[in-house]
C-alpha cells in the first residue's frame, strides 16, 4: 500500500510499505477514505525528530471502511463506516471507566513513562504506524472505532478522530462562566474549532489571536474578536488591549491552541534545531532530560487570564526543562488544565451537533483536499503557513 512515511527532518515521503494485516483478536483493519493532516503532525516534522525512525508511517485523524475484524471486535463489520480516534484504548480499565482513555492501562507506553498508544506518534507513544495510508490496523477496536451513517461526505465526521474531541475539551477544561469569555491563542485547526465550540456551549465573548490573515479571516467571519500579532510591538500591548475589553480584569479563561513552536521564543527555538541536528541517541537523551518548549503562548496566557481564571493547554508541550513563572501563576490563583483529548469521552456530546444545520461548521473547515501523493507538498505549505493552508484532509 501507499503510506506517508517520516525519513528525517522536514523530509516525508509517499512510498510503497507492506500491507497490514490482523494481528490480535482485538484489531480491526480500515481501509482509509480521508485522513487528516494535523498540526502535532508538525511537530514529528521538525521539533520531535529524536523520537523518530525512518520509515515511521504518520497521521492520526483517519475515516474509512471496516474491512475485516478480529475474533474479539463483535460491534463492528465488515462495510462498517467509522472514524478512528488518534488514541488507542481498551474501554475496560479503570482509567477508561474514568474517561481518560489517553491513559489507558492497557495500552500505556510504560517503557517510556507515558499514557495511552498513540497512532503514528513517535517512540514515546507506542511507534504505531499512522493512518495516512491507503489501510490502517486497528488495534482494540473492540472500543476505539466510532461508527458513523453512510451518506454525508468525509468532512462531516472525520474531525471526530481528533479536532472535534480535542476542542471540545479545551472549552470545557477551560471552564468558561456561563456568558463569560474567553480567549484563544492559536487559530491553526484546533484554536479555530475551539472558538466555534466556545460560542456553541455559551461564551458571550470570544477573543481569538494569531498572526497569519486567513486564520484571523475565518474566526473574523464566525463572530470572533481577532487580535493580530503583528499590530502590537510588544505581548504587554497585547495584553492591555484585551483587558481593556473586559474591564480591565482579563478574559475569564485563555486556551493555549498553540504549543511548543510558538513564535516569539527564539532561544528556546534554537535549542530546538540544535537538538535536532545533533546524532540520534545523543539528541533523544537530551530532549528527554533537558528539552525546552518555545513558551511565548503560556506566558502571554498566563498574563492575559483574569485573576481567579482557568488556562486550558491544548497545544502540545514536549520540554522536561521549562522554566515557569510560578510566583505568577500562584498569586493570580490561576487554574490550569490540559492533556490529550480523550475522545471517546466527548462523542456523545459532539455527535448531536454535526447535523445538516452543522453549527460548528465542519463540511467548509478543510482548506485543501488533496490527494495522499501530495503530502510532501502539503507538510511544507502547512508548516511554512502559505497557500492559505489551515486545514488539510488527503484522499488516498
Amino acid at each position: 500500500m501507499k503510506a506517508v512515511t517520516w525519513q528525517g527532518r522536514r523530509d516525508v515521503r509517499v512510498e510503497t510499505v507492506p500491507d497490514p494485516v490482523i494481528q490480535e483478536p482485538t484489531d480491526a483493519l480500515v481501509r482509509i477514505t480521508s485522513t487528516g493532516l494535523c498540526g502535532s503532525d508538525l511537530h514529528l516534522y521538525e521539533v520531535l525528530t529524536p523520537f523518530m525512525t525512518p520509515g515511521d508511517i504518520l497521521g492520526h485523524e483517519p475515516i474509512g471502511i471496516v474491512e475485516e475484524v478480529g475474533t474479539e471486535v463483535l460491534d463492528l463489520r465488515p462495510g462498517d463506516r467509522v472514524v478512528v480516534p488518534f488514541q488507542i484504548a481498551c474501554g475496560h480499565c479503570w482509567m477508561c471507566a474514568e474517561g481518560l482513555p489517553t491513559q489507558c492501562e492497557t495500552t500505556q507506553c510504560t517503557g517510556e513513562g507515558m499514557g495511552a498508544a498513540l497512532f503514528g506518534y513517535t517512540r514515546l507513544y507506542g511507534s504505531v504506524p499512522g493512518a495516512q495510508a491507503e489501510y490502517l490496523r486497528v488495534p482494540q477496536a473492540q472500543f476505539g472505532p466510532i461508527k458513523v451513517p453512510e451518506g454525508p461526505p468525509d468532512d462531516r465526521f472525520v474531525y471526530l478522530s481528533d479536532v472535534l474531541p480535542t476542542a471540545w475539551q479545551a472549552v470545557r477544561y477551560a471552564h468558561v462562566p456561563p456568558g463569560g469569555s474567553v480567549a484563544v491563542l492559536g487559530l491553526g485547526p484546533i484554536g479555530d474549532m475551539a472558538c466555534r465550540v466556545a460560542q456553541v456551549q455559551g461564551a458571550e465573548r470570544v477573543f481569538g489571536v494569531d498572526l497569519v490573515p486567513e486564520r484571523l479571516r475565518r474566526a473574523r467571519e464566525r463572530g470572533v474578536e481577532t487580535y493580530d500579532l503583528r499590530d502590537f510591538d510588544s505581548e504587554k500591548e497585547l495584553v492591555a488591549a484585551i483587558q481593556e475589553r473586559t474591564g480591565g480584569r482579563g478574559p475569564d479563561s485563555v486556551i493555549d491552541a498553540v504549543g511548543t513552536e510558538a513564535h516569539g521564543s527564539a532561544a528556546a527555538r534554537l535549542a530546538q534545531t540544535a537538538t535536532g541536528m545533533l546524532p540520534k541517541a545523543i539528541s533523544a537523551r537530551f530532549a528527554e532530560r533537558v528539552s525546552v518548549d518555545r513558551l511565548a503562548a503560556l506566558h502571554t496566557a498566563i498574563d492575559l487570564v483574569r485573576r481567579g481564571g482557568t488556562i486550558s493547554l491544548t497545544g502540545m508541550y514536549g520540554g522536561t526543562a521549562d522554566p515557569l513563572p510560578l510566583l505568577t501563576l500562584f498569586d493570580k490563583q490561576i487554574r490550569l488544565r490540559m492533556g490529550q483529548a480523550n475522545v471517546r469521552t466527548w462523542v456523545d456530546d459532539i455527535l448531536p451537533l454535526l447535523t445538516e444545520d452543522d453549527p460548528l461548521g465542519v463540511d467548509g473547515f478543510a482548506t485543501h483536499r488533496l490527494p495522499l501523493t501530495e503530502a510532501p507538498h502539503a507538510y511544507e505549505a502547512f508548516q511554512r503557513k502559505q497557500e492559505g493552508t489551515v486545514k488539510v484532509l488527503m484522499r488516498p
